[in-house]
């Protein structure tokens, strides 16, 4: 995710190759992001933080608190912007553990990689429409960004983190009944890959709901009216909407 973001600043012009500094854990790494972007990078989380204005901590959750609640650090972001993207660390634990800090959270989403992402962030204690401004400047090159409350970031995590992954399942399982009625499998991934794709931006560009472009799709007596009513039989809302109720669970229990 870390490098998804980069790509998207950089690409985007928001900033040049000079105003990025990397931390990485690997030399190896460091060495093939600075060949491919042209950043400075470094092994020294404290080097990267010193001299940055806003801080994006791309870590797993696990390990969020042996980085950041560190008095090294805490002098290092004293006064600046911290955006964690670490699922199920709360505000006030950040808060907690960086006091002269502004912190913001945010869970952005696979598809960033190719600039189609989705993001929501959250700011905390002491930020302000400035901070909020700053964060969404650096999650807008690679999709769209939505503000919300800490208190649904958990079930965002589950929609907007996990939801690629269960978009994946169904749109495998469209290509595999493309495949039972005799199309070749390249054929059927990509026409289910579109239907995606197009069906997700019906409802973004034209603002109605899903219920009412499903209608205009339904003729009486037709063939879709018919696969409905079998995804019907099968539960699918139910299965689909707990499928989120139970991957935010978890979520709440990873920070």
């Amino acid at each position: 995710m870390g490098e998804a973001i980069l790509a998207g600043l950089l690409s985007s012009g928001e900033l040049e190759p000079d105003q990025v500094v990397a931390s990485v854990r690997r030399a190896e790494v460091g060495a093939r992001i600075t060949g491919k972007y042209g950043i400075h990078t470094t092994q020294d989380n404290v080097e990267a933080v010193a001299n940055a204005d806003v801080v994006l901590a791309a870590f797993k959750p696990q390990t969020l608190a042996k980085i950041l609640d560190d008095d090294e650090m805490r002098v290092a972001l004293k006064g600046k912007v911290l955006i964690s993207i670490a699922a199920g660390v709360r505000l006030e634990t950040l808060a907690a553990w960086l006091t002269d800090t502004v912190v913001v959270r945010a869970m952005p989403n696979t598809p960033c990689l190719v600039r189609r992402g989705m993001t929501a962030i959250a700011v905390g204690p002491g930020g302000t429409q400035t901070h909020a401004e700053m964060a969404e400047r650096v999650f807008t090159p690679v999709g769209r960004v939505v503000r919300v409350q800490d208190k649904h970031m958990d079930a965002i995590t589950s929609l907007n983190g996990s939801g690629p992954a269960f978009a994946y399942v169904m749109l495998e399982a469209m290509a595999d009944g493309g495949v039972m009625m005799g199309l070749p499998r390249d054929v059927a991934l990509e026409i289910a890959a579109k239907v995606f794709e197009g069906a997700a931006a019906m409802v973004l560009e034209t603002g109605s709901h899903p219920a009412a472009l499903k209608d205009q799709v339904t003729t009486p007596a037709g063939s879709t009216i018919a696969g409905l009513l079998t995804m019907e039989d099968g539960r699918i809302r139910s299965v689909l909407a707990r499928t989120i109720q139970e991957a935010t669970k978890v979520a709440g229990t990873l920070g």
